[in-house]
C-alpha cells in the first residue's frame, strides 16, 4: 500500500481542489486492487478444484473400497462427491459473479458493499470445505472399522472389555486424528485465502475514509 500512502499524505497537505483529485484516484487505485484480489480468489478456487480432481483420478477410492469388500458403499461416496461439486461449482460461480461486479462498479460505497459480499461468500467457502473435511474423515474411518479386516482384533477387544479402556483410547486416537488433519485444512485454507480476505478489509478500510 506505499502509493496509496504517498497519495493520502499528498492529499493532506495539499488544496480542497487537489484533494477531491486524490479522492479519485485513491479510489481508483483501492478499486483496482479490489478487483485484482478478487481475480486471484478465483484463480486460486479453480486451481484447488483442478488439483483434488487429479489427486482423486491418481489415487482411486472405489479400488480401495473394493479390496476391503465394501462395494455397497461406493455409491454413496459417488452421491456425496456429485453433490461437493454442484456445491464447489457454484462458489466458484459466486466468485466469478464478484469479480465481475467488483471490476465494473462505479463507486464507493457500492465496491463497499461487494468487498463485505465477497468475504463473506470466501469464509463460507472456506467453512464448508472444513465441513467436507470432517464428513470425509467419520465416512473413512467408519468404513475402515466396518470393512477392513485388520480391525477384527481391535472389534473383539472393544467388545469384550468391561471397563472400556481400549474403546476409550480409540476414541481418543480417532479424536486427535481428526484435531488435526483438519487443523491442517483449516492452517491450508487460513494462509490460502486469508491473506487475501485481509487485503481486502484493508481496502474495505480505506473506502469508509473517502467519501466520493
Amino acid at each position: 500500500m506505499e502509493e496509496l500512502d504517498l497519495l493520502k499524505k499528498a492529499w493532506q497537505k495539499d488544496s480542497h481542489s487537489y484533494e477531491q483529485i486524490s479522492e479519485v484516484e485513491i479510489y481508483k487505485m483501492l478499486h483496482k486492487k479490489s478487483s485484482s484480489i478478487v481475480k486471484w480468489i478465483l484463480i486460486i478456487s479453480i486451481i484447488e478444484v483442478l488439483s483434488w480432481t487429479l489427486i482423486s483420478v491418481v489415487w482411486n477410492t472405489d479400488d480401495y473400497i473394493r479390496k476391503m469388500h465394501a462395494e455397497s458403499t461406493i455409491v454413496y461416496f459417488k452421491i456425496l462427491n456429485f453433490i461437493n461439486y454442484i456445491v464447489i461449482l457454484w462458489f466458484i460461480y459466486h466468485f466469478y459473479k464478484n469479480y465481475i461486479k467488483i471490476s465494473t462498479t462505479a463507486s464507493a460505497k457500492q465496491l463497499m458493499h461487494d468487498i463485505l459480499k465477497t468475504r463473506k461468500v470466501v469464509q463460507y467457502y472456506v467453512y464448508y470445505n472444513l465441513a467436507m473435511a470432517v464428513v470425509s474423515l467419520t465416512a473413512g474411518f467408519v468404513i475402515q472399522f466396518l470393512f477392513n479386516p485388520k480391525m477384527e482384533l481391535l472389534k473383539n477387544k472393544i467388545a469384550h472389555e468391561d471397563n472400556y479402556h481400549t474403546l476409550c483410547i480409540t476414541l481418543g486416537v480417532i479424536l486427535l486424528t481428526f484435531v488435526i488433519i483438519v487443523g491442517l485444512f483449516w492452517l491450508f485454507y487460513r494462509l490460502l485465502y486469508g491473506i487475501l480476505l485481509r487485503k481486502l478489509n484493508t481496502n474495505y478500510k480505506e473506502l469508509k475514509k473517502i467519501d466520493l
